[in-house]
């Protein structure tokens, strides 16, 4: 059958929608690049960010004409939501009415089997006309021990691919659905990994990122995250190998190490602090007080002086005063991260902060805290980026910037965007780019053509 697969949230499900494409081209099923035309469209929905969320149910509010036209012609025609949105809400689905397939992340191996199902004739066969029965198909068990092992990902051509290298988690923070929808920790073996990223950079990928919902937890028999990052930075043809996103409890001093020694580990790290305050700390069982997390910062900055620093962060959760949103104000000022991802928290079904937590910040005051937060994180994302106009950053380039025509746009090793005059060098390049300009978003520069570069 013909299947548009499209995804909405983080990376990882950018990544598991790479393991759809594969399971089921490899199954005989064929890729559409459009809806029209398509026999069935699956929806990668995320569970975790309210925006992606809106839009997979915004999406599916589109097909129903569609279904309506196919069931009048009495034409097949399968409609899945997938990945974490589907083993959240489940059987709920099936309520809206476009919907007639539900595959949990731990599930795709079976996605061709009930791809085919669905899109079966109900009762001896499909009916001319609007009330033209649909059948529905569900898989969403969580598994123990499912790392996709033996599945090599279908990926677009490009500069970085994402790599799994681990599955779950085991934190259980309060506002957080995963473990619920991706299930325990389970880590792939390392000398699989390491085959994969050989084979990415045969195929022409400069940069790897490692992904897991708890990426430094990954530990396998004899093997650390540590081990893992170094082997490969040395697979010949990798130029930078990245990870995310980690828990601040994860970063052993040896890890630390790694991350300073080799020159292609790339010297950033996403270092998500949630919240300022210790009693919201204490509520999101995140495991760590604001104290603790200032000692890593500066443990952090102590072995990798010239590491990039970034943050998630949530305002607005369950009893958040004024105090404890100044604390979380008060860590940012001290800590000075390079960027941040800032959340409104909104109430996410099967999480112990939604069955214990009345979402009792109202939304206003939510909407003044978070234009706040991102007024202080953007004067110091500022300040930092202004400091850098005048010195060189080798960019590693990933295509043309749509909205600068003859522009070029890649990131630095602290995967700051960098947008400059086109170099004449293809995506997949490493060039030295003096930075002339700054925002707190971006960088701009002047490509160079020097053999020793003065970067940092």
């Amino acid at each position: 059958m013909k299947v548009y697969l499209e995804t909405y949230g983080c990376q990882m499900n950018v990544a598991d929608s790479e393991l759809i494409r594969s399971i089921l081209v490899e199954a005989g099923h064929e890729l559409s690049p459009q809806v029209e035309g398509s026999e069935v469209v699956l929806v990668n929905g995320c569970a975790i960010r309210e925006n992606a969320y809106r839009k997979t149910y915004g999406r599916l509010d589109l097909l129903r004409p569609l279904r309506l036209e196919r069931q009048r012609e009495g034409r097949p025609f399968v409609v899945g939501v997938l990945g974490c949105m589907a083993q959240n809400m489940k059987e709920a689905l099936f309520r809206h009415p476009v919907i007639n397939l539900v595959v949990g992340p731990d599930s795709y191996r079976a996605l061709p089997d009930l791809i085919t199902k669905a899109g079966r004739p109900k009762e001896g066969g499909h009916r001319a006309g609007r009330r033209a029965k649909i059948k529905k198909e569900i898989d969403a068990d969580l598994s123990i021990v499912e790392t996709y092992s033996g599945v090599e990902p279908l990926r677009f051509d490009g500069v970085n691919a994402w790599v799994v290298v681990m599955r779950g988690c085991d934190n259980f923070c309060t506002f957080c659905v995963v473990p619920y929808t991706r299930g325990r920790e389970r880590s792939r073996a390392k000398e699989e990994i390491l085959e994969e990223v050989q084979r990415l950079s045969e195929q022409g990928f400069k940069q790897v990122t490692f992904l897991g919902q708890n990426v430094n937890s990954y530990r396998t028999e004899g093997a650390s995250f540590a081990d893992l990052l170094l082997g490969a930075a040395e697979v010949p043809g990798i130029e930078r190998v990245r990870f995310t996103s980690p828990h601040p409890k994860d970063f052993p001093e040896p890890l630390l190490k790694a991350i300073a020694s080799h020159p292609k580990i790339c010297k950033h790290i996403h270092l998500p602090l949630q919240a300022g305050s210790d009693r919201i700390l204490d509520l999101m069982k995140r495991t760590y007080t604001r104290t603790e997390f200032l000692s890593l910062v500066d443990k952090i900055r102590r072995i990798i002086p010239a590491v990039a620093l970034s943050t998630d962060m949530i305002v607005g959760f369950p009893t958040e005063t004024e105090a404890d949103f100044q604390d979380t104000a008060d860590v940012v000022s001290r800590v000075g991260f390079d960027s941040a991802f800032i959340f409104k928290y909104s109430e996410r079904l099967g999480t112990i902060a939604a069955r214990d937590f009345p979402d009792d910040v109202a939304p206003e005051v939510k909407t003044d805290r978070i234009i706040r937060l991102f007024d202080v994180q953007h004067r110091i994302a500022l300040e930092k980026n202004r400091a850098k106009i005048g010195r060189t950053f080798e960019v590693l380039i990933e295509g043309e910037d749509e909205k600068r025509a003859g522009h070029q746009i890649g990131k630095t090793e602290g995967h700051m965007t960098v947008t400059f005059p086109s170099s004449g060098q293809p995506p997949g390049c490493l060039v030295p780019v003096e930075i002339t300009e700054a925002s707190p978003a971006a960088l701009f520069g002047e490509p160079l053509r020097l053999s020793v570069l003065n970067a940092s």
